[in-house]
């Protein structure tokens, strides 16, 4: 991790009864010090590479299990299990992303949905915050039938969302499924080639900047 220098503000000289060019001197001389480095933290951090020294909050998860719903008219958390890198962002209690930090954030999912039945089934996934439902916040998710006993059809749903989170604040994703056979699917690392696992979920958030007053 590379670090800015953070300048001092410095100690002044003492002022002498009566003036003084070496006194002037000397206090000039500090204070050109001092301004020097402001300006050189300055010019790195608003440079081509300044972003290298910005330390802002973000997160990213994943989850390795297949998530199914018993009922098709109760709402589901989304659960996440793996933190794959995080910087006051994280999961409590397996489905709350939780802020550390104030500010507006770029909330983004990737889902690998399955169905195994023989009709068209939906799913819908939303946004709720602190509990409570993100008005407008709903996508649904239409999946053609199976392909064949034991082939599921797939696809993934993914969607980002902007939104202002106070400290302590949290987001879940819910979902809900018109048939029992339609759910979330982890698939493990395939072979023939050798493919990285699939995540049933991938969860991020990035920070986009403060609220606004």
């Amino acid at each position: 991790m590379k670090y800015l220098d953070s300048p001092q503000p410095p100690n002044l000289p003492y002022a002498p009864p009566d003036w003084s060019p070496q006194y002037q001197e000397q206090f000039n001389n500090v204070l050109r010090l001092y301004f020097n480095r402001l300006s050189n933290v300055t010019k790195n951090l608003l440079g081509p590479e300044g972003g290298q020294f910005l330390n802002i909050p973000f997160g990213a998860f994943y989850d390795t299990t297949d998530q199914t719903a018993a009922s098709t008219t109760t709402a589901y958390p989304i659960t996440v299990n793996t933190t794959s890198i995080a910087n006051n962002v994280s999961i409590v209690d397996n489905s709350k992303l939780t802020f550390a930090v104030e500010g507006v954030y770029n909330i983004q999912f990737s889902i690998q949905l399955s169905n195994n039945d023989n009709a068209t089934q939906d799913i819908d996934i939303w946004f709720s915050k602190n509990g409570s439902d993100i008005a407008d916040s709903n996508s649904r998710f239409g999946l053609a039938p199976r392909k064949s006993a034991g082939d599921p059809y797939h696809v993934i749903g993914s969607l980002n969302f902007i939104e202002s989170f106070q400290a302590g604040d949290y987001v879940e994703l819910y979902w809900r499924s018109s048939n029992t056979n339609a759910y979330i699917e982890y698939y493990s690392a395939p072979s023939s080639p050798t493919r990285p696992a699939i995540p049933s979920v991938i969860l991020t958030a990035t920070f986009v900047s403060s609220v606004p007053e």
